[in-house]
């Protein structure tokens, strides 16, 4: 048992080096690109590096290692909240062919067969966009959004919340309400967003899935774009197929609910590639 730990405590160390690295080459690339264009921030590392140099004679300086641990923070949590969020999809386009024929028609419109999709490609895959939205709402990978509180007494829907106290929003519940949707709410139904303006990133209440405001999710822009670019890649690049002659409708949609809300069971799927060689 103590050789495994020390085995373990070694693993660690040595991934912990590799990640540091990487972190550091990609702020010394920001930092030879600010020297070189002098130009508006582009990025979030741009603006954290900026707020490096402007803190140079304060006490609480904002530091290199601040800057990584919060990449750190950004990443891993785009991670597991991503790989959920695809999943999902995934299993939502399994058990609706027409939907799943849907969106691989457009991404053979938009991109075609001979090449893989590519982040510039994502504006305009219309239909796929629609059924990230879908996703989010039936789906959420957060069910409860961080905590909030009330800055003054106030009453909603008769209900009075005195100042200071502790709210918190269940989203899964407002994506499944039928007098905020329509009566086919628990419905896996793209089409309710085609010529709707709602987005996700917080401006409209029905669907804020990364939250809203200054409690929103910092990693929203990081994790639309890595859930809508792996969705396109594995939808255009492969066939899918459940094993064992399963039919869609068997699919397991079970939920295991938590601080995030996965798939009970895990999506089992066999990949026939279909792009041009």
């Amino acid at each position: 048992m103590y050789i495994c730990a020390q085995g373990w405590t070694r693993g660690m160390k040595a991934v912990s080096k590799v990640v540091d690295e990487f972190f550091e080459k990609i702020i010394d690339e920001h930092v030879q690109d600010a020297r070189k264009q002098q130009e508006h921030h582009k990025d979030f590392i741009d603006v954290l590096l900026s707020l490096m140099d402007a803190q140079q004679e304060a006490a609480e300086q904002l530091s290199r290692s601040n800057i990584k641990a919060i990449m750190l923070d950004m990443l891993v949590g785009a991670m597991d909240t991503s790989a959920t969020a695809v999943e999902w999809a995934l299993a939502e386009l399994y058990r609706n062919p027409r939907v799943m024929k849907r969106v691989q028609q457009e991404l053979e419109t938009v991109v075609g067969l001979d090449r893989l999709v590519e982040e510039s490609d994502l504006v305009k895959l219309e239909y796929l966009e629609m059924v990230v939205k879908e996703t989010m709402r039936l789906h959420p990978v957060a069910p409860l959004l961080v905590p909030h509180e009330s800055m003054e007494d106030i009453k909603i829907n008769g209900y009075d919340i005195p100042k200071k106290s502790r709210v918190i929003v269940n989203i899964w519940a407002i994506g499944r309400d039928p007098r905020v949707w329509s009566h086919n709410a628990d419905e896996f139904y793209p089409e309710r967003f085609e010529g709707v303006d709602i987005d996700v990133r917080g401006h409209d209440f029905r669907l804020i899935p990364f939250g809203s405001g200054r409690r929103g999710c910092r990693g929203m822009q990081l994790g639309l774009t890595m859930i809508r670019l792996i969705l396109a890649q594995l939808v255009h690049c492969f066939e899918w197929k459940l094993p064992n002659g399963m039919s869609p409708h068997d699919l397991d949609m079970g939920e295991k609910f938590g601080l995030s809300v996965p798939m009970a069971n895990h999506l089992i799927a066999i990949p026939n590639y279909r792009l041009v060689s």
